[in-house]
Formats: C-alpha cells, structure tokens, sequence
C-alpha cells in the first residue's frame, strides 16, 4: 500500500510525494496513490539525526534530581537533601542527582558538605557534562572508594560509578529509553549515533527484538569491546537489522571544559604548579596511536573525543600518523593552524552547539583570551571540513532543533550571541544533521514542520514545532 503525502512543501513548492515500500518513489503535484494525507503546506525536511547521545544515560537523567539550575555547591546539596526528605530515594542504588556544572560555583563540593546537609543516605551526583561524579561519604562506602579526600571522582574514577548507576532492571530502563526516543520522535528525529559506555550491542539488539521502532541507532564501541567486536567479524557500517547497524569505534582523549580536565596547550587560571594545571590527558598518544591502527584494520572508523586545543591536536597527529579517516568528537578548542587539517585528514568534526550556549560562561573564565577560537563551526566550513551535529544527551537536550538553533544563533535566553562570527546558516546546519534527502529513491526518513525553517527565526528554531515523523515511511509522530 504506497501513501501519498499530499499538498507537501519541499524547498518552498507545493507537490505531492508518494511513500511505497519505505522509500519515496514519487514527487510530483497531482499523484495519486493508495492512501492520502493532506499536509495542508506543511514543509517536508529529511528526517533528523543526533550524531552523539549517551540513550541510556539519557533515559536516567530524566529520572534524576535536576541539578541543572544551582549555582553553587550548597545549592546542589539542598535540593538533594529536599529530594531525600520527600522521599525520593530508592532501595538499591545511591540516590542520584543530575546536571550539575560547577565551573562558576563560588563554593567547592565536597563529601563533608554532602554528609553535613543530606546526611547517612548514599548520594551521588552527576555532573552535566558526565566526566565528574560528586559522593558523600556513604555513596563512596557503597562504591567501595576508600578515603577519597574530596568525594570528587573525575574522569576515569567518574566513569564506573555512572555505568554502576545504570543497574536498574533492563526492563524499566528499556521502557525508559523506549520513552525517551518517543519523545525524540516529536523532534523528528529518524536516527542517532549511541555512545553509551555500555554493551551497546547487546542493549539494542535485546530492545529491537523486544519491539522498539521508534529510531535508527548507530551503535559505539569502546576500547573494552574491541576485541569482541573484531572477533564477532563487526565493522562500522555492517547492518544488524533495518535499525541498527555498526557506528564507530570510540576512544575518549581528553576531559571537558567544566570539569577543568580538557587537555590545553595554556593552564587552568588557578591551577598553575598543579600537576593537572592544562588538564588530562586519559590517552596518551603512544596508547592512541596503536588504538587506532588496530581499529582502521578491523573496519572501524574511529571516533576520538578531544576537547582542549592539544587533545585535538594530538588527536589530529594520530589520524595522520595512522592515515586514517575518522572523526573527532567535540572539537570544542582549537589551534588556527589545525582548522585546514580537518579537511586535509579527512577528520569530521562531530560537534555540539547547545554546548557552546551552556558553556560560554564558564569558557569565558577558564579559557579567557582563546574563545574566538573555542565551538569554532564557521571556520571549520569555510576550511573545507565537514560537520555532522549532536547534542550529547544528556548533557544537552536530544533535540536536533536546540543544536540548529545554537549553530545558528549562537545566542539563547535572550542573550547577546557569542562569537557571532561562527555562526553558520540553516542549510548547513541541516546538512549536518540529516543523512537523506526529500527526492525519489531515498529512504522515507521525514519531518513535517509548521514553520519554513529557512525563514524562521533562531528562536522560532529552537522550538520549531513538529507536525510529524516518518521513519521509513511509517509515522512515528503525528499531531494532524
């Protein structure tokens, strides 16, 4: 049974576009063609991809104390001692927090302030970016990390206790995500690229089986599962089904912005004689390289995080030594003269705009003098590299709309735009976040908006509403 989405506007004309077996196989005005829905106008855009999510990190944060609002440590520990006093706690696990950034704070966290104002019950808190977890003393007693002399775990020490705090029953946090790509439907998004610090093959397959149908997922790997990986004979690429298929081999450089630990050619203010004074570097590159040779030979495409402006450079001197292409995930913080590179290497740079809004403050203060070059997306393009466009949910909103704002506007909240000069325009930001095109052949991955969004405004972007989703011709999300 073919549909006929009827009066569709598809890059400003009228027409009508027929769906038969999952892909358009007609657009011209005047078909007709089994079953017809009247769009009434409405514009017709390729379905939307997030290139960089944490799911099952996602789905949690949605259930966690949101911490996203405090400005400073006492804050933060108030609004958890108020969730522990409405009973908010579960048999278990830690109770959890989320979303907390403490760049600015004017205080600074610790378990001893943990213990005085929320007391004996297990506390965690996870910060916004998700390279730093915050314990008081009886969380840390849980976790089995003795006398840590601030309660503060950075990255690697961060990362086992957000994977730990993944183990609630696989069915509530399958029912979960499946709620949390629902309501990504709504955005209409098709697809995204899953870099959860889990079996991803394992998470996807069982949900995909158990009926989930609402998205495309990409599934990242990590070093931990490379092996298995190669020894199951997987590869970037290799299709598992209609909505899974293998995405790239992950390796995580670097730290964040936030969490001070993103590797920097200049220190941290404050921190100068500390012996992490420009960040850390989690792998260096006599691991880096080798990670990724083994991965080009296995048929993955690596994918290197890389924020501070010498993790991407390190990163970029791998993919060169190696001769790989690959991608660099965030590339918050560049050098000038690595720009040209991106492109040279064949390097694409998978980035975050909503980030540059979250963190313009605090990059003002830690990277002061070196923003024009920080979220650097204009001169990225204009240097002949490609962009793909995520969000890294949950540390900014699965909703590719958000991204295409802030890419857009570089401005939210009514605030003055920052570093306008990186803007780029709405076509490319779509380009970067789409994997189709509105034409005969193509997979009838579809979003139905009410608003033309090469006249909309970046804030009429951010909350562009949404009439409809079609993932293979099939709608996902339907208001009309």
């Amino acid at each position: 049974m073919s549909l006929v989405l009827r009066n569709a506007r598809v890059s400003g004309e009228l027409t009508d576009i027929v769906i038969g077996g999952g892909t358009i196989t007609a657009i011209a005005p005047g078909l007709s063609a089994g079953e017809s829905i009247d769009l009434d106008g409405r514009h017709v855009i390729p379905g939307l991809w997030d290139e960089h999510v944490h799911f099952g990190q996602h789905a949690l944060a949605q259930r966690r104390i949101d911490l996203s609002g405090a400005r400073s440590a006492r804050e933060a520990a108030d609004l958890m001692a108020a969730a522990v006093a409405a009973g908010a706690s579960q048999p278990g696990l830690p109770l959890a927090g989320a979303g907390f950034r403490d760049g600015l704070w004017p205080d600074q966290p610790t378990a001893q302030l943990l213990d005085a104002v929320v007391g004996d019950e297990p506390i965690v808190l996870v910060s916004g970016d998700l390279h730093c977890c915050w314990l008081n003393s009886a969380a840390l007693a849980f976790f089995g990390v003795a006398s840590h002399p601030t309660g503060v775990l950075r990255e690697d020490e961060a990362f086992p206790i957000t994977n730990a705090l993944r183990n609630v029953p696989t069915d509530l946090l399958d029912a979960w995500v499946s709620d949390a790509a629902a309501l990504a439907a709504t955005r209409g998004v098709v697809g995204v690229v899953d870099f959860e610090m889990s079996d991803n093959l394992v998470d996807w397959q069982r949900r995909v089986d158990a009926g989930f149908d609402w998205l495309r997922v990409d599934l990242g790997f990590y070093p931990e599962h490379l092996d298995a990986a190669i020894a199951a004979k997987l590869h970037t690429g290799k299709r598992l089904g209609e909505l899974l298929a293998v995405g790239p081999f992950k390796i995580i450089s670097d730290g964040s912005l936030n969490t001070r630990t993103a590797f920097c050619v200049d220190e941290y203010p404050g921190l100068a004689g500390h012996p992490n004074s420009h960040g850390i570097l989690t792998v260096p590159s006599n691991v880096l390289r080798p990670l990724l040779q083994k991965a080009k030979d296995a048929g993955f495409l690596p994918a290197v995080h890389a924020i501070g402006d010498e993790a991407n450079r390190l990163a970029l001197d791998a993919f060169e030594a190696v001769g790989c292409r690959g991608r660099i995930e965030h590339a918050q913080l560049l050098l000038e003269v690595d720009y040209p590179r991106f492109a040279e290497l064949g390097v694409v740079a998978s980035v975050q705009p909503e980030q540059a809004m979250d963190d313009r403050d605090v990059a003002d203060r830690h990277w002061a003098g070196r923003t024009g070059r920080a979220f650097v997306m204009r001169s990225l393009l204009d240097a002949g590299a490609r962009l793909l466009l995520g969000s890294d949910a949950p540390v900014a909103p699965l909703d590719p709309w958000v991204s295409v704002s802030a890419a857009v506007g570089r401005s939210r909240d009514g605030l003055a735009p920052w570093h306008p000069e990186q803007a780029i325009t709405v076509g490319e930001a779509l380009a970067a976040s789409t994997r189709t095109t509105v034409s005969v052949g193509q997979v009838a991955d579809l979003a139905i908006v009410d608003l033309d969004p090469f006249a909309a405004s970046p804030d009429e972007l951010r909350s562009m509403p949404v009439a409809g989703t079609l993932l293979g011709g099939s709608f996902t999300h339907r208001t009309f």
